[in-house]
């Protein structure tokens, strides 16, 4: 009854520590199969604007959404209570 208590040795033993749980595995591969998946259907789809190019130019005065052109529109930075 003592020799099925021990726990096995053996290079078995060491590759299943080392290797992560089958859950993990298989979580990591369906989100890979997710964004290959949503990369292709971008890829078919093509630019959402076609007329609207990206913010990197050779003068460094991008005209993008997100560029950097300081107007803050009617925003309060200054923390002025109301």
């Amino acid at each position: 009854m003592d020799e099925s208590r021990q726990s096995p040795t053996g290079t078995g033993v060491v590759l299943r520590k080392l290797m992560p749980p089958p859950a993990l595995c298989g979580f990591l591969l369906l989100l890979a199969l997710v964004f290959a998946a949503s990369y292709a259907v971008g890829a078919a789809a093509g630019p959402v604007a076609p007329g609207m190019h990206g913010t990197s130019d050779s003068k460094g005065g991008g005209t993008g959404g997100a560029g950097g052109s300081g107007d803050m529109g009617d925003m309060d930075m200054h923390g002025g209570g109301h």
